[in-house]
């Protein structure tokens, strides 16, 4: 992200020691104006209760559209007479993650109203793993679970994967000129392209494929033999990379190879930048053939695939060249993408496919989708710049760069590309420390940290039975690595730290 110059709250900021340098009360009020905004999803999936005579979950669905509304309507009145200076960096970062922990909090109010989970810990990792659109759950049976219920789970889910505050600044202009702010804040990758002037159009544009996307799933699904609601539950997990489901066994469970591959074409789509979607449509479907990112993308989705299918070939896992084949590439699809959706328990097909996994964990999908991991390009990034490196060992006065979409990326690109990734690793090696002395194997601990920091919703080890008899403790730790992942580290991290709050 291009960090921009801060601002502060007091207009004499520079003669008054006591002023603030972030802003907080501009903070408070995008805070407060969101949970105003997320209160008509609330609003859906009570009349999603009503409809199916839930009237206990509807209620609850009121019950916490009320507490938000006054606590949204208290922070208003708190900073409506506070002068606004220009924002800058730290407030946009601020604001993302206050917004995002905020939420997650008060949407486990439905969870507990109802009585469907009791416990705090459980309701908190319920919600962080839908808005992060990790698909970790703490149900083990979802199928007994309300329809209401059920509805809130996939709409928290596709609201977080084009992101909550790019999917406000789209539909309403509640940020006081502050919108690109937030929009670097929560918006993946290592630059972020504006393919229009104004962030609000952009964000309408984003916001407008994204719907598209998501209709036309619903459709196809219809097609397929579900449900109008199960349809439409599982389309909106499916384009946010989200992985929740209504049936236990998730899509396997629809016993349908249409269905599994209707899900492959749309979670390979997910894995792809909503930018350069628009841009396809918009100006020629050239611009996706061009793009780097998506040529590396594709090429290490059908080498994995191709692996992967060879190997269960190999053992005869399933009876039929067309069964591994197509396991093979759902699977692949489904990690790469950070989805989650899963067909068959692929952490039994060996340790050569579980190690591709990890490797697909971590690289991601496409920057500016709602993939999660470290990106393509990001790699891509790496890659060049060791290729460099070595050149300049056999030609020690050459000046290479490293190129990008047919242009070169400043040395401070590359830099921040190693700092990501270095953050990244580091903040899997304290994750993976804090789970493991809490009890569990170290192979358990790595594989499920990464997958939660990646946002991909795969649980493996003693952790794939469910995380119903998991740990309090281990629920809440996993739930801040899933925010840190889709909050993009840097953002989620900076403002934990005391120097973010100095002058």
């Amino acid at each position: 992200m291009n960090a921009i110059e801060p601002q502060y709250f007091h207009p004499n900021y520079a003669n008054n020691k006591h002023a603030l340098p972030v802003d907080i009360p501009y903070v408070l009020r995008v805070v407060a104006y969101i949970l105003l905004f997320e209160d008509i999803f609330l609003f859906i999936s009570a009349l999603g209760s009503l409809g199916y005579g839930e009237i206990k979950q509807s209620l609850a669905f009121a019950g916490t559209i009320a507490i938000m509304s006054i606590v949204a309507f208290l922070l208003i009145k708190l900073t409506n007479d506070r002068r606004f200076a220009k924002r800058g960096y730290r407030e946009g970062a601020l604001a993302v993650v206050l917004t995002w922990l905020m939420l997650s909090l008060f949407s486990t109010l439905p969870f507990l109203f109802t009585g469907v989970l009791t416990n705090m810990a459980d309701a908190f990792f319920e919600t962080v793993s839908g808005y992060t659109t990790t698909g970790f759950t703490v149900f083990n049976d979802v199928e007994q679970l309300p329809k209401g219920i059920l509805l809130w789970r996939s709409l928290m889910q596709w609201q977080g994967g084009i992101g909550i505050i790019v999917f406000t600044i789209g539909l309403s202009p509640i940020f006081m000129g502050g919108g690109g702010l937030l929009y670097n804040a929560e918006t993946s990758g290592i630059t972020h392209e504006r393919f229009m002037p104004k962030i609000k159009e952009v964000a309408k544009r984003l916001w407008l494929v994204y719907l598209t996307i998501t209709l036309s799933l619903i459709i196809l699904l219809i097609f397929g033999g579900l449900s109008l609601f199960e349809a439409v539950c599982n389309a909106l997990t499916t384009v946010c990379s989200g992985g929740f489901s209504t049936r236990n066994g998730s899509i396997a469970d629809f016993h349908s190879s249409y269905i599994e591959y209707v899900m492959i074409i749309y979670m390979y789509i997910a894995g792809l930048n909503l930018a350069l979607f628009y841009k396809a449509f918009r100006i020629s479907p050239r611009k996706l053939f061009e793009d780097d990112e998506f040529r590396w993308f594709t090429i290490a989705l059908f080498i994995a695939a191709l692996v992967i299918f060879v190997i269960l070939l190999i053992r005869g896992v399933f009876p039929t060249a067309e069964e591994n084949f197509r396991q093979a590439l759902f699977q692949v699809m489904s990690i790469a993408s950070s989805t989650g959706h899963s067909t068959s328990n692929a952490t039994e097909w060996g340790p050569s496919a579980l190690a591709i996994f990890i490797m697909l964990m971590f690289v991601g999908g496409c920057a500016g989708s709602t993939a999660g991991g470290i990106k393509i390009s990001r790699f891509m990034v790496v890659n060049k710049n060791l290729s460099n490196e070595f050149k300049k060992r056999i030609h020690p006065t050459m000046v290479a760069n490293v190129r990008f979409n047919s242009g070169s990326l400043g040395s401070n690109i590359v830099i921040q590309v190693l700092a990501f990734i270095t953050l990244y690793l580091l903040i899997i090696v304290i994750g993976t420390a804090l789970i493991a002395l809490l009890g569990t194997d170290l192979p358990t601990s790595v594989a499920n940290v990464v997958s939660a920091i990646s946002n991909v919703g795969y649980s493996f080890g003693t952790f794939a039975q469910g995380f119903t008899n998991v740990g309090s403790a281990e629920k809440i730790i996993l739930s801040f690595i899933m925010l840190a992942g889709r909050l993009e580290v840097f953002t989620f991290v900076a403002v934990l730290l005391p120097v973010f709050y100095r002058r």
